[in-house]
């Protein structure tokens, strides 16, 4: 009842309605009845502090029904259709990094199929089909500002997968076609072209559409016009990309967090801050003039400061905006990430940093070639973040780069993970270039824990459903258990020079817990 009344906010929906769509054709003698105690106990749970009939009530007695008050910004899909209208805008101006960031916003909203306990229920239907036209469309148009960008190498997995979910749609067809094309697969590229053709010539006797057509001609033809701008090759300006934040709370940390950055900002592309948040005013001046001298020992033109803290998580989101920081840096514990749910000051960063974040724990970091920089990679929007950072740290420390993946399983029928590490790889080469080495290992978290033994440090993607478990089985083994640091990565909301975004392949162990 809440989702016909939400579908039709701040209008009255009759009692007719509600009962025909409830109820279809046999409502029951008592159907009025009924529908008056759902809205009772709405009311008690939407609204406690206003009885009914009280002014400014959310949920209103109007003849001939009822009629709920909602402001536009209350609906997530008010907030997507005006995220999606303002990324599309910036898409016409030729903006690819605005228009891909105001999607991938958009696109945040969705969490699975649209009204999904009520996807069945024939008032819901049309609604249902709506909002999914709706998810694929700002979804096209994400890929289409992300193939702007460069990033045709990482949206293939995601691409063959749409194209698999979603067989009649051109458009996807057409994308990987010119994915795959401009990461050097020609032959691959045409294939999807016969593939398309066949499956709507067998399913409804028609050809292509003209425009497909006519990318198949270009791609034979190897038209430069199917090349990528130079003047869009690159996503990020390098004033986007400049900092580094460490921060720091009670007692100062000194340990792998702040070794992690020195390494990172190594090489001169990046500035370093160093921030102190201090719980108690009197303890500022001590912890200022303390940040201050060991300011010297670190990279020169590293920025320090401290300052009392009262709410961390909007501190250092604040930072993060304030100063184009690429990458947050943050220390934790074992025990803060095996809970079933991660802390929350750190779930608040993770949602609403504009950078990327990373979280280490354990001790100190020995970069040498011996152990290398390992990656447990399963394509997830994360892990791509993760891989991004890996291997900057592992061209700037002059160490081995290897990626994890699972080896075939042979009871449960899927194959090695060997051609997504080759995707990454050549991602990695071309953004970073670095190359890497593969490393398939059984699917079970042990022997994840038993691979990346001798690492140097270990870099992984955070969960995708961390909001609601926590690290995830695979990850709390490897916190637990494994020898090496780990540097646990979530993506943020601005752009990355790697990462592909809200990509939809999983190829791994056991990523999805």
């Amino acid at each position: 009842m809440l989702a016909i009344l939400v579908l039709n906010a701040n209008r009255v929906v009759s009692i007719d309605q509600l009962a025909d769509d409830l109820y279809g054709d046999a409502p029951p003698a008592t159907a009025v009845t009924q529908l008056q105690a759902h809205v009772s106990q709405l009311r008690k749970v939407l609204d406690p502090d206003h009885p009914a009939g009280a002014p400014g009530s959310l949920l209103e007695t109007r003849e001939p029904g009822y009629l709920i008050r909602v402001e536009p910004e209350q609906v997530d899909l008010h907030r997507f259709e005006r995220w999606t209208e303002e990324a599309a805008r910036s898409l016409v101006r030729g903006d690819a990094v605005a228009a891909a960031d105001g999607f991938r916003r958009a696109l945040a909203l969705w969490r699975g199929l649209a009204i999904a306990d009520l996807a069945d229920e024939s008032f819901a239907k049309p609604a249902v089909a709506r909002l999914e036209e709706l998810r694929l469309a700002a979804l096209e148009h994400r890929i289409e500002a992300e193939l702007a960008l460069g990033r045709h190498f990482e949206l293939v997995p995601e691409l063959e997968m749409l194209v698999t979910e979603h067989p009649f749609r051109e458009r996807p067809r057409g994308q990987l076609m010119l994915a795959l094309y401009r990461s050097g697969r020609q032959a691959e590229s045409l294939a999807v072209y016969r593939d398309a053709r066949n499956t709507l010539v067998e399913a409804f006797g028609v050809e292509p559409t003209r425009a497909l057509q006519e990318l198949e001609r270009s791609i034979l033809r190897q038209d430069e016009a199917l090349e990528l701008a130079p003047a869009t090759a690159r996503a990020f300006s390098a004033e986007e990309r400049r900092a580094l934040l460490v921060v720091e709370r009670e007692p100062p940390a000194t340990g792998a967090h702040l070794q992690l950055a020195k390494a990172l900002v190594a090489a001169g592309e990046r500035e370093l801050i160093v921030v102190h948040l201090v719980e108690d005013e009197r303890d500022l001046a001590s912890a200022s003039a303390e940040l201050n001298a060991r300011r010297r020992a670190l990279p020169v033109g590293t920025r320090a400061a401290a300052f009392v803290s009262e709410e961390a998580t909007g501190e250092i989101v604040h930072l993060a905006r304030a100063n184009l920081v690429e990458l947050v840096l943050l220390s934790a514990t074992a025990g803060d990430l095996e809970r079933d749910k991660l802390p929350a000051d750190l779930a608040g960063v993770f949602e609403s940093s504009p950078s990327d974040v990373g979280v280490v724990v354990g001790g100190q970091i020995v970069l040498d070639a011996g152990g290398g920089v390992y990656v447990p990679f399963g394509g997830g929007e994360h892990d791509w973040a993760a891989l991004e950072l890996a291997a900057w740290l592992a061209r700037d420390a002059g160490i081995p780069l290897r990626l994890v993946g699972t080896a075939r399983d042979m009871v449960g029928g899927r194959r090695d993970a060997s051609r997504l590490l080759a995707d990454a790889s050549l991602a990695v080469q071309r953004v970073v270039g670095v190359e890497s080495e593969p490393v398939l290992v059984e699917p079970v978290e042990a022997a994840l824990v038993e691979a990346v033994e001798r690492a140097s440090i270990v870099v992984v993607g955070v969960a995708p459903r961390w909001r609601s478990d926590g690290m995830g089985k695979t990850r709390r083994a490897l916190v637990r258990d494994a020898r090496p640091p780990v540097l646990v990565v979530h993506r943020g909301l601005r752009p990355g020079g790697l990462a592909p975004r809200d990509i939809s392949t999983r190829f791994t162990w056991s990523i999805e817990r």
